[in-house]
């Protein structure tokens, strides 16, 4: 029994990028042993998390290993801001002949209202339009690349009292949205691409497409206003409060930030 439960952890520390070989691997190996709970974080079962003084650091142990190996790193985000450029390119040529649209084009408040009855901007117009063509894209290279390892578009309800995270599932969000324009679903976190160990909430690195209109504006979080149930805190902090891993922007011109 000891002698699988260390091939699981040694497993899963080549998959992470970690290579727990010697006297590391045999450091926590002896920890996971004298603690069932800490095994089963390190091997990825579920488990409840133990009300005693080691619960913290069986949390630091799995959080150094659910880490974004650098090689596989480097070809997420440069295949992410690929498609982040060619989404802009390709909607810019649609709207604008290839133009960048400027600020005034931007805050343009456009005729008719959205199904929840809100007006919309021309930049929320481009935006929504370069978001999709960007996933498009992300979906055919990540399919091929990182099969089962990433996310798109995954809604997750975190509570911040028991900081508990739970997926939501599309069809559960459809039923929701229907009711009082999704009412429900205020406050849930729907980052665009999440990598991940398998399991969407085992997340080892968190990427939003940022489309910045006017271009030369920085990318930046969401802030939540005050009355939302994430105040005041922003979009990039409740990711990582959520899942436990760096959350990063994607920008066409700026790269990741």
């Amino acid at each position: 029994m000891k002698r699988q439960r260390l091939g699981r952890l040694v497993l899963l520390g080549q998959l992470l990028g970690f290579g727990l070989t010697g006297h590391a691997a045999d450091s926590v190996t002896n920890a996971c042993l004298k603690n069932p709970a800490s095994c089963a974080i390190l091997t990825g079962k579920e488990a409840a998390a133990p009300a005693t003084k080691g619960a913290a650091e069986i949390a630091s142990i799995a959080a150094t290993l659910r880490l974004l190996p650098t090689d596989m790193k480097t070809r997420v985000e440069r295949e992410l801001v690929e498609c982040a450029e060619r989404a802009d390119f390709r909607v810019n040529i649609r709207r604008f002949a290839g133009d960048q649209p400027s600020r005034e084009q931007c805050q343009e408040v456009l005729p008719g209202w959205d199904p929840c009855g809100k007006k919309v901007t021309r930049a929320m117009q481009l935006g929504t339009e370069k978001h999709q063509l960007a996933l498009q894209c992300i979906q055919e290279r990540f399919n091929r690349l990182f099969p089962g390892r990433f996310s798109l578009e995954q809604r997750y309800r975190y509570d911040q009292q028991t900081r508990s995270t739970k997926l939501i599932s599309r069809e559960e969000a459809r039923a929701l949205r229907k009711q009082d324009c999704g009412e429900e679903l205020k406050g849930t976190l729907v980052p665009d691409v999440v990598i991940h160990s398998g399991n969407p909430l085992e997340a080892l690195a968190i990427y939003d497409f940022k489309f910045p209109c006017p271009s030369t504006n920085q990318p930046s979080w969401t802030k939540y206003p005050e009355g939302h149930p994430h105040y005041p805190e922003n979009q990039g902090d409740m990711y990582q409060h959520a899942l436990g891993a760096v959350a990063f922007r994607v920008a066409p011109n700026g790269g990741v930030h």
